[in-house]
């Protein structure tokens, strides 16, 4: 049974979440534990793992269309769940890194500069947009709303294989800068 108020009863925590999220990454991008006193080393060894998370999400989600149109509905349901679970721990990772690290500089030059921040632009405004997407998807879903699930899914998944993918790329092509 389909239910129309559950759709209506998120839609102001997809907003918040979908404000919220970008705006505490944003800040907590600019503030380092260290500039608090705190003697804190960094975190060095998050980035190839956060970065493989990314892929197993881009893995996660493929798999997740491939159980849907095999029909296989709960296997989906996991794998869909699963690959949110592995987004938040990405970005808890992501954050807690640029908390105890600099930033690191691209240090390629000409077209391969152009590429890589082609890239990340794309993959920073993507990441920010999938937000309430997976989330709208998500509860049309557990509202059992799949008619309105399909179509808004279309979209997201796209767009979240990207990021995700996109993640890796950024990675690979940064990691031989890294301090």
């Amino acid at each position: 049974m389909e239910d129309h108020s559950l759709e209506k009863k998120y839609n102001k925590f997809i907003i918040a979440v979908s404000i919220v999220i970008p705006v505490v990454v944003a800040i907590l991008f600019g503030v380092k534990l260290k500039d608090f006193g705190y003697d804190v080393e960094p975190l060095s060894f998050l980035p190839p793992i956060y970065a493989t998370i990314n892929g197993i999400t881009a893995v996660v989600l493929v798999l997740a269309v491939v159980a849907i149109k095999k029909g296989n509905q709960k296997v989906h349901e996991r794998l869909m769940t699963t690959a949110i679970a592995l987004s938040v721990a990405f970005l808890v990772m992501y954050v807690a890194y640029h908390m105890t690290a600099d930033s690191t500089k691209f240090g390629g030059e000409g077209f391969v500069k152009l590429i890589y921040f082609f890239i990340l632009i794309t993959h920073i405004l993507l990441s920010i947009a999938i937000i309430p997407l997976v989330l709208i998807t998500y509860v049309r879903a557990l509202a059992k709303r799949f008619d309105r699930h399909r179509k808004i899914a279309k979209i997201t998944f796209p767009l979240w294989l990207y990021v995700a993918v996109t993640g890796v790329v950024v990675y690979l092509m940064i990691s031989p800068y890294y301090a």
